[in-house]
C-alpha cells in the first residue's frame, strides 16, 4: 500500500470501486475526476490493479470496453476506512465470472448513481460521490431483508435540506407485478419494529420502527426504468400504482413520496427535472426532489 496516494486520487477510486462494485472506465471518470483528461484516470485505474486492489473485464461488445472491480485485497482495504467503515462487502465482488454475469444491472446502477451526481454538480447542490450507496441491508424480521439497490444522500442548496431516497433500478428482467411487489416490501420497511431478543423483558414504551434509528425521516422511493420501450414503461408505472392504490390506507402510502422515471428521461433532462411520476398520480410529473407527501391516491 506504500504507492497509493491515500489522501487523494487513489484513495477515492478505490472507494468508489468498493462502494459501487462496477464501473467503466469512462463511469469512473466522471465520478472521480470529470475536470482532468481521461488518460490520467485510466493511468490510477492500471496503478491500482498492478497493485492488486482492483481488476477487470474486457466487454466482447464492439469498442471492447473495460469494467472494473474491487479484488478481495481492495475491499479489505476499503472497507477499514472511515468512509466505508460498516458496510457490507459485496459477495464475489472479486469474482471476474460473477462480474460479467451482473455487469448489465450493475453498470445501469453505477450510470443511473452518476446522472445524480452530475445534476448535483450543475445545479450547486452537495452529492460526492460516497453519497452513492448500492445495497444497504435493511432487516424485516424473521431472516428477510429489504436491499434496496441504492441509498442516495443529496442536499438541495437552495432550501438547505438533506433529501435521502431508495433507489430501484429495473431493467425489465422481471414482470411488471414482481417490480410492484418492490413497493409493499418498503411499507414493510416503514411499519416493521424488531421484537425484543428473547428472555428480555418488553419494554414500557411503545415499539419504535427500525429505519427510525438510521433515518429522521423514511426515505422517498424512486423507481428508475430501463430495459423496455414506451409501453413497457407505462406497464410498470400501471403496475406500480395499483400496487399504491392497495397500500392507500396505510401510513406509508400518506408519508412517503413514490416516484417513477425512465432512465432515458434522466439522461436527456436529468433527475431534477420534472420527469418523475408519482405512483399515487402516475398523469402528474414532477423532480424528485420537490414531490410532496402524497396526497391522495386517483
Amino acid at each position: 500500500m506504500t504507492t497509493v496516494d491515500a489522501g487523494g486520487g487513489d484513495r477515492l477510486a478505490l472507494a468508489v470501486l468498493g462502494q459501487y462494485r462496477m464501473a467503466t472506465t469512462e463511469q469512473m471518470h466522471l465520478v472521480i475526476a470529470p475536470r482532468v483528461r481521461i488518460e490520467q484516470t485510466r493511468r490510477r485505474l492500471a496503478k491500482l490493479r498492478e497493485e492488486g486492489l482492483i481488476d477487470r473485464i474486457t466487454l466482447p461488445q464492439a469498442g471492447r470496453q473495460r469494467v472494473w472491480f474491487p479484488t478481495v485485497y481492495g475491499v479489505q482495504v476499503a472497507c477499514e476506512w472511515p468512509e466505508l467503515r460498516g458496510r457490507r462487502p459485496p459477495r464475489l465482488a472479486s469474482d471476474p465470472t460473477a462480474a460479467r454475469l451482473r455487469v448489465g444491472h450493475s453498470l445501469t446502477v453505477t450510470e443511473t448513481g452518476l446522472a445524480f451526481l452530475q445534476d448535483a454538480r450543475r445545479r450547486g447542490d452537495t452529492c460526492q460521490p460516497l453519497d452513492w450507496i448500492p445495497e444497504v441491508h435493511h432487516p424485516l424480521g424473521a431472516g428477510e431483508a429489504l436491499i434496496p439497490d441504492a441509498l442516495l444522500y443529496y442536499r438541495r442548496e437552495d432550501r438547505g435540506v438533506m433529501l435521502r431516497a431508495f433507489v430501484e433500478v429495473d431493467r425489465a428482467t422481471m414482470g411488471p407485478e414482481r417490480l410492484a411487489a418492490k413497493l409493499t416490501a418498503y411499507e414493510r420497511l416503514h411499519r416493521y419494529t424488531a421484537a425484543p431478543p428473547p428472555g428480555r423483558r418488553l419494554p414500557t414504551e411503545p415499539p419504535t420502527e427500525e429505519w427510525r434509528r438510521r433515518y429522521p425521516l423514511f426515505p422517498r422511493v424512486l423507481f428508475v426504468l430501463d430495459g423496455t420501450g414506451p409501453a413497457g414503461i407505462e406497464a410498470r408505472i400501471s403496475a406500480l400504482h395499483a400496487a399504491a392504490r392497495d397500500l392507500a390506507p396505510t401510513a406509508f402510502a400518506r408519508t412517503v413520496p413514490a416516484l417513477a422515471a425512465s432512465l432515458a428521461d434522466l439522461r436527456v433532462h436529468g433527475p431534477a427535472g420534472p420527469v418523475w411520476r408519482p405512483v399515487q398520480n402516475p398523469e402528474n410529473r414532477v423532480g424528485w426532489s420537490d414531490a410532496a407527501v402524497p396526497s391522495g391516491i386517483h
